[in-house]
């Protein structure tokens, strides 16, 4: 029962506090806030799946993370025609050049036992594949990037809703996450944190400079998205008139119609940012809602008690037969397929596609930080960190500001140590970020929201 009050009172904190900056701030803001949090908590599900459940480092995350974000692209954006025309016919015939090289591995893996031979051999289907696919495409890869390269530059996509891509970014995810698997899950903890990052610095590697897949750092913009635009709501009848019926009360108070019609039309401008906003918090909050729903299923299932069992002593559940290897190559793929799934939620949002934005600091390491504070292992603790630093971490910036201001008011305005407080503000939600960390771990360790400890009757 206690645990439970811990649990709504953590909630209700947050909630109140992004309630707070609505009405300090405005509700854009705090909506922005919001929508972002549920996000983060998608992503924090993810990693909380890897560590909390099976107690795999995976310092990878944002690779994944951008990979549902190429996803984004890829199902939303019409595809170039003229681009498909001139280099289309060498793209596809890499792919199958590298089809070709997946099945002639398969069949060295099946043919030879594990030798030299086999590694050799292995190692130079891989060369020799790449090689090729470079001397094939090389032509094509130019054709497409001379398209109109300021307009696109690039193939484009499927020209599908962008809804679609959450579940193939879950895909391109969960099979990057197969053969991150099956090379990197038999290192040791350390190992495996670093090999995953830096497989993970890779495929950004890869986004940011196939200009011809993504646009690279010329970033793809004017994605479709699955709310409707604010300047269309603000021509619409039904919307102003809606407005205009939330604000009777204020809009009432002015007698002058020229000047009501102004705060009318200021009003409806507002209001369209809020409602768009809202359309995204609602779509976001049911897959944050059905994805707890399976976590929270399968944590309690009997696959879930094995897992946590997996984690707690391998050798005592290799021991009872489990086959601990292809557990954690089952978690690893689930995680990260849920990571995907935020990354085409970010995008999704965001309306455009920016590779060079993708940083460890946000996408792995803040995550890592939202599971450790809410408490691993712990469904609900995670989604409350990923909220909980998420919110700290937009309003650390604003807050020290006004904090450094005030400390400072008695200098004046252009104090060079004034001056330089305020600028050095920004920075502060770093030191902020560490203290948190250092709190809890030094007081709860085992985050705010701890995992339930699961004791056999």
């Amino acid at each position: 029962m206690r645990k439970n009050l811990n649990v709504i009172a953590a909630y209700s904190i947050m909630m109140s506090l992004i309630i707070l900056v609505g009405v300090f701030q405005s509700w854009n803001i705090a909506l922005s806030i919001f929508n972002l949090c549920l996000i983060s908590a998608v992503m924090t599900m993810g990693a909380n799946i890897q560590w909390g459940y099976a107690g795999l480092i995976n310092f990878g995350i944002m690779g994944y993370t951008a990979l549902g974000g190429l996803a984004a692209v890829l199902i939303s954006v019409d595809p170039v025609q003229d681009a498909w025309r001139v280099g289309g016919i060498d793209i596809l015939t890499s792919l199958l050049i590298i089809v070709g090289m997946i099945m002639a591995i398969r069949f060295v893996l099946k043919k030879f036992e594990k030798s030299k031979i086999r590694t050799y051999s292995i190692a130079g289907i891989i060369v020799v594949g790449i090689v090729i696919v470079r001397i094939v495409a090389e032509p094509g890869i130019e054709a497409i990037e001379a398209v109109e390269p300021a307009k696109t530059g690039f193939l484009g996509g499927l020209g599908l809703p962008i809804v679609f891509s959450w579940i193939v970014g879950a895909l391109f995810a969960g099979g990057l996450a197969f053969i991150v698997g099956k090379v990197a899950l038999g290192l040791r903890a350390d190992y495996l944190a670093i090999a995953t990052l830096l497989i993970s610095e890779i495929v950004i590697a890869i986004i940011k400079h196939e200009d011809w897949l993504t646009r690279g750092v010329k970033n793809v913009i004017g994605l479709k998205r699955p709310a409707p635009y604010e300047v269309d709501l603000q021509t619409t009848d039904w919307f102003i008139n809606l407005v205009e019926k939330f604000n009777s009360g204020k809009l009432a108070l002015i007698s002058d119609i020229p000047n009501r019609q102004a705060a009318l039309n200021q009003l409806v401008i507002e209001g369209s940012s809020v409602f768009v906003k809202l359309c995204y918090s609602g779509l976001f909050l049911i897959v944050v809602i059905i994805l707890l729903f399976l976590t929270q299923k399968a944590l309690y299932s009997p696959w879930g008690r094995m897992m946590r069992a997996i984690r707690d002593n391998e050798e005592a559940a290799n021991a009872m037969g489990k086959n601990v290897v292809k557990q954690h190559l089952l978690i690893f793929v689930l995680g990260s397929a849920i990571v995907g799934i935020a990354g085409a939620m970010l995008v999704t949002q965001d309306g455009l596609f920016t590779p060079g934005s993708y940083r460890p600091m946000r996408y792995t390491f803040l995550i890592w930080v939202m599971v450790i504070v809410g408490g691993s292992g712990n469904n609900l603790g995670s989604i409350f960190g990923g909220f909980f630093i998420w919110f700290t971490w937009i309003e650390a910036e604003p807050v020290s500001i006004a904090f450094i201001g005030l400390i400072t008011s008695g200098l004046d305005y252009g104090d060079p140590i004034r001056t330089h407080l305020i600028a050095s503000a920004p920075h502060m939600r770093l030191f902020i970020m560490g203290t948190i960390l250092l709190i809890t771990l030094r007081f709860m360790p085992r985050g705010v929201i701890p995992e339930k400890v699961i004791r056999p009757c």
